[in-house]
């Protein structure tokens, strides 16, 4: 399966450009698209989920044009979008037949069967009688999951679905999406560059609606071996003088100090120690070169 993206164009009546010329391939596995908030990433997960038309542009998904025939996409894909409404009053096994019947799902024994496995899958079978407004966040993604699944989708999209969950849910919601990703394309959407590195082969980095960076996150990685350099400073104008001399990446905070990371090919002496590459410095890299020049995307090699 391929999902192809086109030249993808979008500009909202209020005059904000979320997408701008947007070019995309993606394959049969779990695909991350990472961004900061408002990078235009629900953007495009809208318009490839048929919620929305772009501008200009096209999107193909093993031959069938997205943007014309909505209705042979809606019948492959699953959705779960960054916030989603349910009635809360209802129970999740009694949300979920509504659900399929909506889909579709005319059987009554195959409803059953369909929902009890969804429920069993997402571990919400203990809790499948209770109301959804008693659901935690955790409970509630994983929900969101279960009824995304209805209907053996080929094409998911999952839009921002571990913010706000505590690690613990984070980390049973990251093992149920690892689970999905063998044979259907998966779009993870998010700006938990993290997530994106345990789940996903590919991965693309957009910003202010444009495509930044496209590739594996290994290659993405092994680019920027022995080009980063940290150092902990004790004091606002030590950190502003670094600023101003060499290229700050990011800096984070340790111990009420702050840790800078540096982007150099050569040492920028002065304390600097080397240190080895994350994903996130491969993230605000990018961003940080994105806010300095328009050169267009890199795409790393398959």
């Amino acid at each position: 399966m391929a999902l192809t993206i086109t030249n993808i164009s979008k500009t909202y009546p209020n005059g904000v450009k979320a997408l701008k010329n947007l070019s995309l391939s993606i394959g049969n596995s779990m695909f991350g698209l990472v961004g900061p908030n408002g990078a235009g990433k629900s953007s495009l997960m809208r318009t490839v989920a048929t919620l929305q038309d772009p501008d200009s542009g096209s999107i193909t998904l093993d031959g069938i044009d997205v943007l014309r025939q909505k209705d042979d996409i809606r019948r492959i894909l699953g959705y779960l979008p960054q916030e989603f409404g349910v009635y809360p009053k209802i129970s999740a096994l009694d949300m979920l037949h509504h659900l399929a019947v909506m889909k579709g799902m005319s059987s009554a024994a195959e409803r059953k069967e369909t929902v009890d496995a969804l429920l069993q899958q997402t571990n919400l079978w203990d809790v499948r009688k209770k109301a959804l407004a008693t659901f935690s966040g955790g409970m509630k993604q994983r929900f969101g999951i279960a009824q995304a699944l209805l209907g053996n989708p080929r094409l998911i999209i999952v839009d921002e679905p571990t913010a706000g969950l505590d690690p613990a849910e984070r980390n049973r919601f990251l093992n149920l999406l690892s689970s999905l990703g063998s044979d259907r394309t998966v779009i993870l959407s998010t700006h938990i560059v993290d997530d994106v590195r345990q789940l996903c082969p590919r991965m693309a980095i957009i910003a202010a609606g444009e495509l930044l960076l496209e590739g594996a996150p290994n290659q993405a990685l092994a680019a920027l071996n022995g080009k980063i350099w940290s150092k902990v400073v004790a004091t606002d104008d030590e950190l502003r003088s670094i600023e101003t001399q060499l290229h700050v990446i990011s800096t984070h905070l340790v111990g009420g100090k702050h840790e800078v990371r540096v982007y150099s090919d050569t040492s920028p002496g002065n304390g600097f120690n080397a240190d080895e590459s994350d994903l996130e410095d491969v993230y605000f890299l990018n961003l940080s070169q994105q806010s300095k020049s328009q050169t267009g995307a890199k795409v790393l090699p398959n």
